[in-house]
């Protein structure tokens, strides 16, 4: 549930991915820092305030930890998926690169 709703916010700046301006990784940065600034509308954000910890700091470097061990398994799994979401853009670039090549 918590994944597809980040899936939505990464659909949301495909065309960013696919032209290479951002990666999911980052994406999944500004995700969880504009959750986890916002009040908790949904269970979905109050999983996440619950489970996840987001600190900046002024070089706007930034971590994310799981506050237990339920919310290391959230990190680990969000990391994964925005990892495997990279891979399958790249390729998909890599096809368009290669048919603007063809024409």
């Amino acid at each position: 549930m918590i994944i597809a709703e980040f899936s939505k916010y990464l659909q949301e700046h495909n065309d960013e991915l696919l032209t290479r301006q951002t990666t999911p990784l980052k994406l999944l940065h500004e995700w969880l820092k504009s959750v986890i600034n916002k009040n908790p509308k949904n269970n979905i954000d109050k999983i996440v305030h619950k489970e996840i910890m987001y600190a900046q700091n002024d070089n706007g470097d930034y971590l994310i930890v799981g506050k237990s061990d339920s919310g290391r398994v959230l990190v680990s799994a969000l990391i994964k998926f925005a990892k495997s979401y990279d891979n399958y853009n790249h390729a998909k670039w890599i096809e368009m690169t290669e048919q603007s090549f063809r024409r």
